[in-house]
């Protein structure tokens, strides 16, 4: 598949952030419903005093109610609005879009930049409180509270058997022609000193649901209802299992996303395109 910017057009590279309370997450849906995507197409053909609505390319799509500190897309403009407009394009954003949304930086893209496929991780973090008190009621859209005691160390000792490249099936929501291998790069859960348990959770790419449903089995495993093995065994059965819930999405944050070096962007973005199999597996590659 070409990613070639067409003639006359300029790839330009958002960095934003916002909170999911009161979107229906990133993607643009049929029925008015507010989505992140929407809200900032529709900011840049004002402040752009465009007729044409130029669609956004994320990182990674997010859910109804997760939120995002370090999310990227990119967007083509012609060059013609983009010389007339990029000077200022930032102050007006901000005075156009929602509180809940914003826009960080504005800037033209390098050659082979996608914010999808040029992407080499995604970081997200998932806060969760076991206070037999509940959630600060300021934080009451960010962490999730559990309402039985977590043994963090457990938590670590079962993430640690989760960590590689695995076909995640049974953590994720199939979807047609879509396959479900990943490499999970890291799994780890640190409690601080206010009692909030953060799980960072980074990966080259994710399914649908996958971090949401690896920390209802985590949770499972801290509160002492499964043992530390059983989430191994989950992703080795490779099937979807009742007890693995997927947890609220107001924890969840996508944190950042790590891009390589500019003369790499070409490369991985083709390369991220390519449907992956596990060695072995029928159809996968040899050697």
């Amino acid at each position: 598949m070409s990613d070639e910017v067409q003639p006359g057009y300029v790839r330009v590279r958002l960095d934003l952030s916002y909170d999911g309370t009161e979107f229906s997450g990133w993607a643009k849906q049929a029925g008015g419903r507010r989505t992140v995507q929407g809200e900032i197409e529709d900011a840049l053909r004002t402040v752009t005093r465009s007729t044409e609505t130029y669609e956004l390319t994320v990182a990674g799509r997010t859910d109804a109610g997760v939120h995002a500190r370090g999310q990227v897309a990119h967007v083509d403009l012609p060059r013609g609005v983009w010389g007339e407009h990029h000077g200022k394009l930032l102050k007006r954003l901000a005075g156009r879009l929602s509180r809940d949304v914003r826009v960080w930086a504005v800037r033209e893209a390098p050659s082979g930049f996608n914010a999808r496929f040029s992407a080499v991780w995604r970081r997200y973090a998932y806060r969760v409180t076991d206070n037999p008190g509940g959630v600060d009621p300021l934080l009451r859209n960010h962490v999730l509270w559990h309402d039985w005691p977590l043994d963090v160390d457990a938590m670590n000792e079962a993430a640690r058997g989760l960590l590689g490249e695995h076909d995640f099936a049974a953590y994720c929501k199939r979807r047609e022609g879509a396959t479900t291998i990943r490499t999970l790069q890291e799994l780890s859960l640190v409690r601080g000193e206010d009692g909030i348990i953060t799980a960072t959770v980074r990966a080259d790419a994710f399914c649908h649901n996958m971090v949401r449903s690896l920390i209802g089995a985590l949770l499972f495993v801290g509160d002492g209802h499964r043992g530390a093995d059983w989430p191994g065994k989950v992703l080795a059965a490779g099937v979807r299992d009742s007890a693995v819930h997927v947890v609220r999405p107001h924890g969840l944050t996508l944190e950042e996303v790590g891009y390589p070096a500019d003369e790499l962007l070409a490369a991985r973005n083709k390369e991220a395109r390519n449907r992956r199999s596990l060695p072995g597996a029928p159809g996968a590659g040899c050697c």
